[in-house]
């Protein structure tokens, strides 16, 4: 009895502390940028840009990179993936953005590089920007017919976009979502002035640009992704800090020691079962890798940990669907697994 009840306060902790330090600054931005891309994004340009027939060069281009200026979690880049979707985003550049944004943001991997050393800095960096594109393709090809299909009534848009349509002037949507995207970066990054500054901006550009049943749409709309997301999401990561409870630290380290199969598939399993806010997988690294845990399973937990999570995968799964959800977790960690293992060989 005595274990269960620790096991249900290592829950209610983590729910507290996801509360306290992440929901404010980062899910509630990321909440109304998804809110925004539904309703002031032309799905037109979702679709000349990310869409099934886009270039792909541009499309995994841009997506694989986009994380560098996001820091969000794996939590919080889930309601910026339901947006584009949503407006007819192609499964594999969405993929590579739903991988990218949490793996390869520029605070997490200067972090990376200054306390756990250049090498692994770097191969983050390398090995997170190959994923999402690799991993982006796969799922794009695996899905290609039903992709395909969603073109079906698209094509006015489309053309629509191309002629040079828009509902705005460029000038009040670029200020519009980009003091949105400052609010998120600034916010999670603990700048408040910064951040206030943009709220600010944001505040002017909609008295200036924007219509009151526009901004009922845009709060209707982000009112619908937090309901399909938030409660889902918390009891995710519930459940992931009862897990927590019932793995200590000390049978991880006896389990990711040196570099072998085993070492960088339980570190995978590990990082991608686990909740790691933004950055925390570093420190929580180091401490791992002073007791014993080899270099190759590091860089294997720092490519599966940020981009999955158990709350991540359940709400995944409703977004996306099991089928899909459990192809792109079983890419994450076998490619995490095998590209740990020739790190470690070739860098220890």
């Amino acid at each position: 009895m005595e274990i269960f009840v620790e096991a249900l306060k290592s829950g209610w902790y983590a729910l507290l502390e996801y509360l306290s330090a992440h929901v404010l600054a980062c899910l509630v931005p990321a909440f109304f940028i998804a809110g925004a891309i539904a309703v002031f994004v032309s799905k037109g340009a979702i679709l000349k840009y990310f869409g099934p027939k886009a270039n792909k060069w541009l499309s995994y281009s841009v997506a694989s990179v986009s994380g560098a200026i996001l820091a969000v979690c794996s939590c919080t880049i889930l309601p910026l993936f339901a947006g584009i979707r949503k407006r007819g985003a192609g499964l594999g550049p969405a993929i590579a953005f739903l991988y990218s944004g949490p793996a390869i943001n520029i605070l997490a991997i200067v972090y990376t590089a200054r306390l756990l050393g250049y090498d692994l800095g770097i191969a983050r960096a390398i090995g997170a920007i190959v994923f999402s594109v690799v991993i982006g393709l796969i799922m794009s090809l695996i899905w290609m017919k039903e992709e395909r299909s969603k073109l079906e009534g698209n094509e006015n848009l489309f053309k629509a976009y191309e002629q040079g349509t828009r509902q705005k002037p460029l000038y009040i949507s670029v200020i519009f979502f980009l003091s949105l995207l400052a609010i998120l970066v600034f916010g999670a990054a603990k700048m408040w002035i910064y951040a206030g500054a943009a709220v600010v901006i944001l505040i002017a550009v909609i008295i200036i640009g924007y219509k009151k049943p526009e901004l009922k749409d845009w709060m209707k709309e982000t009112g619908k992704l937090a309901w399909q997301i938030f409660p889902i999401l918390l009891a995710g990561v519930f459940i992931a800090g009862i897990i927590k409870y019932f793995l200590p630290q000390s049978i991880v380290e006896a389990w990711v020691g040196g570099n072998s199969i085993r070492s960088n598939f339980t570190a995978s399993i590990f990082g991608a079962l686990m909740y790691f806010s933004t950055l925390t997988e570093v420190p929580i690294l180091k401490a791992f890798m002073e007791l014993g845990m080899g270099r190759g399973p590091a860089l294997t937990l720092l490519l599966a940990g940020p981009a999955l999570s158990l709350p991540n995968m359940i709400v995944l799964g409703r977004i996306m669907g099991a089928k899909k959800t459990l192809t792109y977790v079983a890419l994450v960690v076998i490619m995490a697994t095998f590209t740990g293992i020739a790190f470690g060989y070739f860098f220890t």
